[in-house]
């Protein structure tokens, strides 16, 4: 068995103010706890909460400030999410700190929830990254989860974790553990879906195994999950496969099939007909919309017509 100890966070986030000095506190107590956790994760967004107005630079104080805490418990660290300027754009970024404080690398979301993660740019860069003597990590983001692309593009190149920070306070959130748990057997790896609480979700986090099943979920309410997993699991599983059974990854490698709805070059009638990517409106707008007929000029009204008549003649 190679074991290794991750701990999600799912604390309350307030859009108002920071929420650095809560994740701090929060801390402590976890490796006051459990001072065996080798890695900790918070949900998206944790630090500010999910107003563009906190977006900023990277480097920054607040990412220092996360580097300390990796370095003073000798853990890895993935401390949510913050809106990153770059220019003119803002990326939703991830952080992955290691034990001595440093920034081994960073992720952009590559699929922001538009059309309501409104003014936030996709990311392009795959976050991967190896913990020495234990296994090879991946990061996504919330919404990427939607997207089996992003997490089999991790996969195929050796992941065995994918952590994936999420702010979800939304009713699809059941539909969200579901995909959890999909992505975790089709994938044959762990996921630590981590969500927030208040301004940062509704809760409900998630731990799958790389055979799709649950290792725990979390409730509504502020919780600490520390789990310790056997990363050998996931080599059993992606060489024997899922229960024994499927063996997706094999299957994916061995593959006669070229997908070209992936060519970029190629035309999508179909996906073109579905229009922009717009927030839907109400359904009477929209029936009104296709079925008011357009209206007629005064110059051309009948008024010898009955409804144009008073109701006294």
């Amino acid at each position: 068995m190679k074991s290794f100890s991750i701990a999600g966070i799912q604390m309350h986030v307030n859009a108002s103010h920071s929420n650095v000095p809560a994740m701090k506190h929060k801390l402590d107590v976890l490796m006051s706890v459990y001072p065996w956790v080798q890695m900790v994760v918070y949900s998206e967004l944790c630090a500010f909460g999910p107003l563009l107005y906190y977006a900023q630079d990277f480097p920054n104080p607040t990412e220092a400030e996360f580097q300390e805490l990796a370095k003073k418990y000798k853990i890895w660290l993935v401390p949510g999410t913050m809106f990153r300027k770059q220019g003119d754009q803002i990326f939703n970024t991830a952080s992955v700190i290691n034990p001595d404080g440093e920034v081994v690398g960073r992720y952009d979301k590559m699929f922001p929830f538009l059309p309501y993660e409104v003014g936030v740019q996709g990311g392009d860069q795959f976050m991967i990254w190896d913990v020495p003597d234990v296994g090879r990590f991946g990061l996504t983001i919330c919404y990427d989860m939607w997207f089996p692309e992003t997490s089999r593009t991790l996969a195929v190149q050796g992941a065995e974790v994918i952590i994936h920070p999420t702010l979800t306070g939304s009713i699809d959130r059941d539909i969200e553990l579901s995909l959890a748990q999909a992505t975790a057997a089709c994938n044959q790896c762990f996921i630590f879906d981590i969500n927030g609480l208040g301004d940062g979700g509704t809760g409900r986090s998630i731990v799958c195994g790389p055979d799709g099943r649950v290792l725990y979920q979390a409730g509504t309410g502020p919780e600490l999950i520390p789990i310790e997993i056997d990363m050998e699991r996931v080599q059993r599983s992606r060489e024997n496969g899922v229960l024994r059974l499927g063996q997706p990854l094999k299957s994916f490698r061995d593959r006669t099939v070229h997908f070209d709805v992936y060519e970029r070059e190629r035309s999508l009638p179909y996906l073109d007909s579905l229009g922009g990517l717009i927030k839907p409106e109400r359904m009477e707008n929209l029936y009104n919309a296709l079925h008011t007929p357009p209206p007629v000029p005064p110059e051309e009204l009948d008024l010898e017509q009955p409804r144009y008549k008073k109701d006294s003649e």
